[in-house]
């Protein structure tokens, strides 16, 4: 049996990005654990009981995660130029890369990970925490020789034309259209398409687990509580497909279609 680590920027990345890949792990024996750079609170709380980490422990429970760690930065944010620093914490864009890249390497070296699972290059969609997750994610991996670091992403080609389809309609502006060009990674570059239909239902829960993110006024808001709404079958068959880039890899071989599989040939 493996042990996954999957490192996350905030609180329901976890189950957005990598929850299917988490849920499929941990029901075939493997020991997974989630950790977190910040709290997902941009304000000076650091109490570990903190609502979006009470709300982050409830969706790895059900999603079968074995433990939880919190890297201990603060978020953050969106807003420009970044807020200052909380007292006693370091947002985690801000936060020295190779002090970061060891606090990680150290859970990993504990847990003698087999993987980790990171974000692209861009990642994602670009939000400053989660390109800093990418470089601590390569450093970390590196000092802790893990043998297999797997980057989660998206195809960016769909993105790309559903949102063209919805600037036609009205429904999205330009600019997020033309923001989105280059955010993910490029179809031809992804090198595997996990399939995690069958857990679908844990990670419908473990969605639900995030309250503060689903009733909030943030952008995915709408699109949570819309997901939360469908059949879990319909669920599994819309949200069921989560996707990685193995660095140095050559997706030539073609996709693999799990996060232990060798290459399709």
């Amino acid at each position: 049996m493996a042990t996954v680590v999957a490192f996350h920027a905030h609180p329901d990345d976890e189950v957005l990005v990598t929850g299917g890949t988490l849920a499929c792990a941990a029901s075939e024996g493997h020991r997974v654990v989630v950790v977190t750079a910040t709290d997902g609170n941009t304000g000076g709380a650091t109490d570990e009981e903190f609502v979006r980490m009470r709300e982050l422990r409830a969706s790895s429970a059900a999603l079968g995660v074995h433990r939880v760690v919190h890297l201990g930065y603060a978020d953050s944010g969106r807003s420009e130029p970044m807020l200052p620093d909380p007292p006693g914490r370091v947002r985690f864009a801000r936060a020295d890369t190779e002090e970061a890249a060891e606090r990680l390497a150290e859970i990993l070296r504990v847990e003698r990970a087999d993987v980790l699972l990171s974000y692209d290059a861009n990642g994602g969609y670009g939000h400053r925490d989660h390109v800093k997750v990418h470089e601590v994610g390569r450093s970390a991996v590196a000092r802790a020789s893990v043998p297999l670091l797997l980057e989660a992403t998206l195809p960016r080609e769909p993105i790309v034309r559903a949102l063209r389809l919805a600037s036609c309609l009205g429904l999205a502006p330009r600019e997020t259209v033309e923001a989105f060009r280059g955010a993910y990674t490029p179809r031809a570059a992804i090198t595997h398409r996990v399939d995690t239909r069958r857990a679908a239902r844990r990670r419908r829960a473990a969605l639900a687990a995030h309250e503060s993110q689903v009733h909030g006024t943030g952008r995915l808001a709408p699109l949570m509580r819309l997901a939360l709404r469908l059949p879990v079958a319909v669920f599994g068959l819309l949200l069921g497909r989560e996707w990685y880039v193995e660095p140095g890899a050559a997706p030539a071989y073609g996709l693999r279609s799990s996060i232990f599989a060798e290459p399709l040939r």
